[in-house]
């Protein structure tokens, strides 16, 4: 079979490289430049999204995907010789203003984000070491090493439940959201590793716990960006770090708000099914975040590639009415939210579990954590 149609349809995936030579020109020539990161990022692909529309066609889950993983693997060294190179030329840059600089490196946290963590996400979730390493390394690029263990024991088990700190609860805005998550990731996730510790009769200071490698990692990362750029650049990779965490916080807020699984009673809920993630068909979207909006799919089957995700109908899960760039500036403004969303969340329960009359208990994650 020949390999040219499977690259000719890969090939929009690997968009996000566009963001490099972006990010360099904002350090090279500064004033209005080091605006184009979130520009091109957010509103270039929301555009896109306007003309292009819906992309509701599905692999074949035997297709070949090579072309589709080769960006995933590329992306990690492209990201560390960027952000490095960065970190050792923009304090130094004369030209460069301090607004300049904080600006510039505000994108540089849209990249680590939006891109970077979304690409550790797919990486963390296959079984080969070398991509999990690489999901390793993109995570200590932005301190949040711990995402792999939350996402992987606490997440995917719990969804949808109280137990997961990640789920937005209906009402909850935002901001609010955020500074619940921030601890709660960390907590869970050490919880989670200390437990699997235990479970094999070991403490949770045996040298198998994975936190000490993301704490090595990170360590690394700090003294890195402390060589390469001094107290000016430390500042400046904290900065990008935040934003970047920022980001994975919109993005996680977007994707289960409001959406619970059915409290069965003694701790038993339902399994997880395609209507527990919010998802989105938007084409240029897609292409920017490896098919991170068609989340339900990833909520079924776990470690199927990015390229591989299957659409799902309005009758089998829920749909965003936008893109995740939309949808993630609307939940910065909670009221705007709101009125977007809470609708939506309102039909989805009438749709799908008529049967309960008390949402009390699911919109303050009350009901007893899973057995």
């Amino acid at each position: 079979m020949s390999t040219a149609p499977h690259i000719r349809h890969a090939i929009p995936f690997w968009m996000s490289l566009l963001l490099v030579p972006i990010a360099v020109i904002g350090a090279l020539h500064g004033g209005w430049t080091v605006i184009l990161l979130p520009v091109f990022t957010w509103y270039f692909f929301s555009l896109l999204d306007a003309f292009l529309g819906l992309n509701l066609n599905n692999l074949d889950p035997e297709d070949d995907v090579t072309w589709y993983r080769a960006i995933t693997l590329i992306w990690a060294p492209v990201q560390c010789a960027l952000l490095l190179w960065m970190i050792w030329y923009v304090p130094q840059a004369a030209h460069l203003g301090a607004l300049e600089k904080i600006v510039l490196f505000f994108g540089v946290g849209v990249i680590t984000g939006t891109i970077g963590i979304n690409y550790a996400h797919e990486l963390m979730h296959q079984k080969p070491r070398v991509e999990r390493w690489m999901a390793d390394i993109l995570l200590a690029m932005v301190l949040y090493s711990h995402f792999r263990s939350e996402h992987l024991l606490v997440h995917h088990r719990h969804v949808g439940t109280p137990r997961d700190t990640v789920t937005a609860r209906y009402n909850e805005g935002f901001h609010r959201f955020f500074a619940r998550v921030l601890p709660g990731e960390v907590t869970s996730a050490f919880r989670a590793e200390a437990a699997m510790q235990a479970r094999r009769g070991r403490k949770w200071t045996h040298p198998g716990n994975p936190f000490f490698r993301y704490w090595a990692l990170q360590g690394a990362m700090l003294a890195l960006a402390l060589a390469l750029g001094g107290w000016v650049g430390l500042a400046l990779f904290l900065w990008q770090a935040l934003v970047a965490v920022w980001q994975l916080a919109l993005v996680n807020y977007v994707e289960h708000y409001g959406l619970t699984r059915e409290h069965l009673g003694n701790g038993a809920y339902e399994h997880i099914k395609p209507r527990h993630s919010w998802n989105a068909a938007h084409k240029a979207t897609n292409w920017l975040l490896i098919n991170l909006q068609r989340h339900s799919d990833h909520h079924y089957k776990p470690d199927r590639r990015f390229p591989l995700l299957q659409n799902y109908a309005e009758d089998e899960a829920p749909q965003l009415p936008y893109g995740y760039p939309v949808m993630t500036m609307a939940a910065m403004v909670p009221p705007l939210w709101r009125r977007v969303m809470n609708p939506r969340v309102r039909a989805w329960r009438k749709a799908n579990y008529p049967q309960t009359t008390d949402w009390k208990p699911y919109n303050k994650a009350t009901n007893p954590p899973p057995a």
